[in-house]
Parts: structure tokens; sequence; C-alpha cells
């Protein structure tokens, strides 16, 4: 509730007459993106890799957008080898492909040449089944968070993305 009060504050003084984040975000170039609260307190985000649709967590701590290893002829994607090692919770020193040059859309939010790193996410998938969750097919990490200007809105459940012409690129 004082979250909202604050915003409603400084929504109202706003020169624009703007009363929302959203129509506010809006006029600035923001896509809202609708999210879903899982079980295990993660947002889960609805998006298409080279225009097949996914589902996907919402990691701000990931630092790049990672698909399972077992999806890559279902995403279409063109994979090679790295050197680079992954991390994440539950698990080290992972090894791991990297696809380049594919397409990203998250909403009306698109991107061309996004590079996506391929790991297992078996323990991922297994320990939101073992809360009852549904497994996902990747991450989406700070690499796409960060170049869409992302901000959270926590409380109504939405990401917004900053479109520009460079996005579609």
């Amino acid at each position: 509730m004082w979250s909202f009060i604050v915003r409603q504050q400084v929504f109202e003084q706003h020169p624009t007459g703007m009363k929302t984040l959203r129509s506010f975000l809006g006029h600035k170039g923001y896509v809202p993106i609708s999210l879903v609260l899982t079980a295990t307190n993660h947002f889960e985000v609805a998006a298409k890799i080279n225009g097949i649709p996914g589902r996907f967590i919402l990691d701000t701590g990931a630092s790049n957008t990672c698909i399972g290893m077992d999806k890559i002829d279902r995403f279409v994607l063109e994979t090679k080898a790295t050197d680079i090692k992954a991390a994440g919770a539950g698990a080290s020193e992972m090894d791991a492909l990297i696809s380049t040059n594919n397409s990203i859309a998250i909403g009306d939010w698109k991107k061309q040449r996004q590079p996506i790193v391929l790991i297992d996410l078996v323990h991922v998938n297994q320990a939101l089944e073992n809360h009852a969750a549904s497994p996902v097919d990747g991450i989406i990490g700070a690499d796409i968070l960060k170049r869409g200007k992302a901000l959270i809105d926590y409380n109504r459940k939405k990401l917004y993305l900053f479109r520009n012409t460079k996005n579609a690129r």
C-alpha cells in the first residue's frame, strides 16, 4: 500500500497528468509484459526464440540468457563450442555451448542477433518440479534486462522493456 501511495503522489505531481506507471512508461517507449509468479516465487515470462514460443524464468542474477541443451532442435539453434564454463545456483563448472544470431521476442519487444548460452537445465527443472512448478525452457538473464532497460513492477507482475529501433536489429 505504501508504494502505491508514493507512486500516486509522484504521478499526481507529474506535469503531463499521467496517473499510472504503465501509461507513464508507455509514453517513454516501454512495452509492458505480463509475468506469472510461480509456486517457487520466481517470475515466469513467455518468449519466442527464433519464432518458437517457450516458457522462461526471469532471473536478474543470471548474467546471460540461457536455454537447456535439450532444446537445441526445438528452438532451431546453431551452436558452437565455447571455453566458457557456466555456474549457477546448485551447479558449477557446467559445460556450455553458445548460439549467436537468434531472434527473441518478449511480448512486443523484439531483438535480433541475440546470443544465447546453452547449458544443462535439468537441475533447475528438477527443483521447480520438486516444488510443484512447471519446468521451463530457459532463463531470461541480465543481458536482455540490461539491453531492454528493464523495470519490474513486482506488485502488478509486469516487466517493462524499452523499445527502440535498435532492438529490432
